[in-house]
């Protein structure tokens, strides 16, 4: 009686070698799952210590008859960092009329506020800093 269960058993795959089989298959997959996990984490992580840089325009002031404009934003970056940023005025057709590349030392501080003029070939209508970028 015993040979017909068994004789099932390595039809269907159920011996007891196929299970420890299935199991060392589990076990690997899971390992192999994880280191991937892990590595992705680490490099994730690793990848977010860059300097981040963040700026916002908080305001412009029109001296239209003295042909510039004055543009003045906040910059948000790591103590130490150089930036620089392009500060630009636009007219009426959003088209730039003056433009100026405005290089800023690094500080202690996190969070700075600048205020910069820059001349125009045309009337303005108002200022923006463009964007910055670590140098």
């Amino acid at each position: 009686m015993n040979a017909a269960p068994d004789a099932l058993a390595a039809r269907y795959g159920r011996t007891r070698q196929h299970r420890r089989r299935d199991r060392r298959l589990l076990i690997g997959a899971a390992i192999a799952f994880a280191v991937v996990l892990v590595s992705w984490v680490v490099w994730a992580g690793l990848d977010g210590q860059r300097p981040s840089l963040e700026v916002a325009g908080t305001g412009h002031t029109l001296h239209n008859d003295e042909r510039m404009v004055e543009v003045t934003w906040r910059l948000s970056v790591a103590p130490g960092s150089e930036t620089a940023c392009v500060v630009q005025a636009y007219n009426d057709e959003f088209t730039v009329v003056g433009w100026k590349v405005v290089e800023i030392p690094a500080s202690d501080t996190y969070t700075r506020s600048f205020t910069e003029t820059v001349r125009v070939a045309q009337e303005a209508n108002t200022g923006l800093v463009e964007h910055c970028w670590l140098t």
